[in-house]
């Protein structure tokens, strides 16, 4: 069980990827902005995650601390989808990852 919500978490990390590029692409601005944006925000998260959240983060930090960055990241990617038009895909993303995050603790992931 804990292989699928590993799995599944990975792919809710994805999203959340592409989330923040969504939101940059699809800015009404000119193309310059909008490629910046698009690229730059979930480069910025995926140095944020990779960082501090990844198994090989080079910060290494107490769970609740890790816990709390990967869960300012799947906010703010919720944050940028629904800016970009998309409330519901963004309130299952932050929903999805909670849950996820719940059944792996309970599973003996610390985190």
């Amino acid at each position: 069980m804990k292989v699928v919500l590993l799995a599944i978490l990975f792919l809710l990390e994805v999203a959340m990827l592409v989330a923040a590029a969504w939101w940059g692409f699809t800015l009404d601005a000119g193309w310059s902005v909008r490629l910046l944006a698009g690229l730059g925000a979930p480069l910025l998260i995926a140095v944020v995650w990779g960082t501090f959240c990844s198994p090989k983060a080079t910060v290494s930090l107490p769970a609740p601390a890790k816990i709390t960055i990967q869960a300012a990241c799947f906010v703010t990617g919720g944050v940028l989808l629904a800016l970009a038009g998309r409330p519901v895909p963004a309130v299952l993303l932050v929903a999805l990852w909670a849950a996820d995050k719940t059944l792996l603790r309970l599973a003996g992931d610390p985190a």
